[in-house]
């Protein structure tokens, strides 16, 4: 069940926003205190943040910016303030959505769902130069071509992915692969690079893998140079 919190202060709309959204579905919580409130949203893990402006002490567009310091999490901005400028800045600062007060149960429900929608496939999938990484599955796709990768080798693009222009070094490989660093036959690994390479190059990739000896693995466009 996704969680969604409600920054509300004015408690009729609150309850109404808790009415509507766990007739859809929705597990809600309500802040009733907005001191360090990005704290203590951030702190109950929720899938959606539900965003007021006008709130006692604090704004909601130094709450949006707080939170999105610090987490990806969606954040919908539902407010009375109807100026542009206001939603520009809120956008600005972070949030995925502004919408206006008042406002249509079924648009605010169409809203969330399709934010949700969108932040599971950017957890899903791990993006770089065009290279498109299904984490369930490992599949790579690239310019309407795919493969599916075996678990290992899927890891490791993952791993390389999440670190362009870095060096993943040998003892993070181990870690994410087996789980220790401990020292392991380094032939496995290196098979299992072997084998990503060929498929990166049948897929025309526009990445390859480059060896840092004695260090471990990243990922170059290509025609740079190895070291």
């Amino acid at each position: 069940m996704k969680r969604i919190v409600i920054a509300e202060d004015e408690l009729f709309m609150r309850e109404e926003l808790v009415s509507i959204l766990e007739k859809e579905g929705y597990e809600t919580e309500c802040l009733v205190s907005f001191v360090d409130a990005a704290r203590e949203i951030l702190d109950g893990s929720p899938d959606l943040v539900l965003l007021d402006l006008n709130l006692p002490g604090i704004t909601g567009f130094e709450i949006c910016k707080s939170i999105r310091q610090r987490s990806t999490v969606p954040i919908l901005v539902l407010t009375s303030r109807d100026q542009l400028k206001d939603e520009l800045h809120a956008l600005g600062l972070g949030a995925d959505e502004y919408l206006t007060k008042p406002c249509h149960k079924e648009r605010l429900t169409a809203r969330i769902l399709n934010l949700l929608r969108r932040s599971e496939d950017r957890d899903r999938f791990a993006e770089l130069k065009g290279i498109r990484l299904d984490r369930q599955t490992y599949t790579v796709y690239m310019d309407g071509q795919s493969a599916i990768l075996p678990e290992n080798q899927g890891k490791i693009l993952e791993l390389l992915l999440a670190h362009p222009d870095e060096t993943v070094t040998k003892s993070m490989l181990f870690e994410t692969l087996w789980g220790t660093t401990e020292y392991i036959d380094e032939n496995a690994l290196q098979v299992n690079m072997t084998r990503l390479k060929k498929t990166m190059n049948k897929l025309h990739l526009p990445c390859k893998i480059e060896t840092k000896r004695g260090i471990g693995y990243c990922l170059a466009q290509i025609g740079e140079k190895d070291d």
